[in-house]
């Protein structure tokens, strides 16, 4: 059938728009999550636009959770303001077991990058003096 779309096609339409729903998502994250979570996805959609059936479907499945569980967590925040949410979930050891050694790698960069302390601005006395004489 002419003008048909396959099973490739199907499947990149699906991964664009759960690309673009985690996006969406995001938005309701705070600040520094986001960013966080935006350059992951952004990252882990590239690596995989060439990924097989299986691994994709796996992918795709994963991902799908994940928005599931940020949308329930974002709607709980919603409707709790006395209480911070915490966002995401534990690994199970089960889970840990399944992952790659490249993926437990970016697994302890994510949690790094996470759990940083919050700096935005460093100024140290050197740069308060040299700012104080510039004029």
């Amino acid at each position: 059938m002419p003008g048909a779309l396959g099973p490739p096609a199907i499947a990149a339409a699906a991964a664009r728009g759960l690309y673009r729903r985690v996006l969406r998502l995001h938005r309701a994250l705070p600040p520094a999550l986001r960013a966080l979570g935006d350059r992951y996805v952004q990252e882990e959609f590239r690596k995989h636009k060439a990924a097989g059936p299986a691994e994709a479907q796996r992918f795709l499945r994963e991902w799908e959770n994940y928005a599931a569980l940020i949308w329930q967590q974002i709607n709980e925040d919603r409707q709790n303001s006395r209480e911070k949410t915490v966002f995401g979930i534990q690994l199970t050891e089960e889970k840990l077991n399944d992952f790659r050694d490249e993926q437990i790698g970016q697994l302890k960069e994510l949690m790094d990058e996470a759990t940083k302390p919050n700096k935005q601005f460093t100024i140290s006395k050197e740069k308060i003096q040299d700012t104080k004489y510039k004029n």
